[in-house]
């Protein structure tokens, strides 16, 4: 068993340097293959190699951020922004970084909620009505995390953070039924995502480095103790597989088969697990919170 374990980890487990010689070209093959429509056997070694390329990606993604990480310390203007005071807490502080990403991301989920539901409005689509209505909810998340960040200090008050924590899984369960409009709107009118010229290879990175990170994201601050942080990692998730879901539209309408009986079937799938994803999370920060939550009462009520 031991020796299966050295063995897996060698194959799946790589150094960042391997890790980078063997996505970026595996990635580029399979692109070229679905941009010709070529179904030789090449194209099926394209996809094999593209598989393995993602799983050692998401392995060694925080060795490859680490690595990089490391790297830009050394440059001049790295060390020009880390002689500074507000540099050198935004470069080491990781509750300072999430705390801007936090307002940053509230911005831009208002901004896009508002797009889609002017575009909803004008062309009368469903589509992008349910697409504003996921967008506000999450605006409506990142505010409650935001306000509270602007009261007090991340970690000061846990009870306070459970409460908004357990709010956030509230909304998400209110957002999942979004999603599942969204889902089901997509499958079945047919409808989805497209991206013009060579943006879909771009949005294709900018979504599975999204994911990937968000992913390391959750598991990483909560160990750091703090509600507050996991709640906003967590809408970083939901939105990422939401970027997902939709870049798997447009792969399937740019490159997919043009039977739109397999395109259903594929967003079906694919969209019942991010719901069941999304669910669970949901139903997780309920429930964690409100056992914390009656822990910290009861041991109050002792003292």
């Amino acid at each position: 068993m031991k020796r299966i374990k050295v063995v897996l980890k060698k194959i799946f487990f790589l150094p960042p340097l391997p890790t980078i010689l063997i996505a970026v070209p595996s990635f580029a093959f399979v692109f070229v293959m679905l941009g010709i429509g070529d179904h030789s056997i090449l194209s099926y070694i394209a996809y094999i190699l593209s598989a393995y390329a993602m799983i050692i990606v998401i392995t060694g993604m925080p060795g490859i951020i680490e690595a990089i990480r490391s790297k830009t310390t050394k440059l001049p203007l790295v060390k020009k922004l880390r002689s500074t005071s507000l540099g050198n807490r935004l470069l080491g502080d990781a509750v300072f970084r999430s705390e801007i990403t936090l307002h940053g991301g509230l911005i831009v989920n208002i901004l896009y909620a508002a797009l889609n539901l002017i575009s909803g409005i004008r062309y009368r689509s469903t589509w992008f009505i349910a697409l504003a209505f996921y967008y506000a909810l999450l605006s409506v998340m990142r505010a409650v995390l935001v306000r509270y960040v602007h009261r007090r200090a991340v970690g000061q008050d846990i009870p306070a953070e459970l409460m908004r924590y357990r709010a956030c899984g509230i909304i998400l369960l209110l957002m999942n039924q979004a999603l599942v409009g969204i889902i089901v709107y997509m499958v079945t009118q047919d409808r989805g995502f497209s991206y013009p010229g060579l943006m879909i290879y771009a949005m294709a990175m900018y979504a599975f480095y999204i994911t990937i990170t968000a992913t390391i994201n959750v598991v990483k601050f909560r160990k750091r103790g703090s509600p507050l942080l996991s709640a906003a990692k967590v809408i970083s998730l939901t939105a990422a597989l939401v970027s997902m879901l939709s870049l798997e539209t447009a792969m399937l309408a740019r490159f997919g088969s043009d039977d739109p009986e397999f395109r259903r079937i594929m967003l079906a799938a694919s969209g019942g697990v991010v719901c069941a994803v999304v669910l669970t999370m949901a139903v997780y920060m309920i429930a964690i919170s409100t056992k914390k939550l009656k822990k910290l009462r009861n041991n109050n009520l002792e003292t």
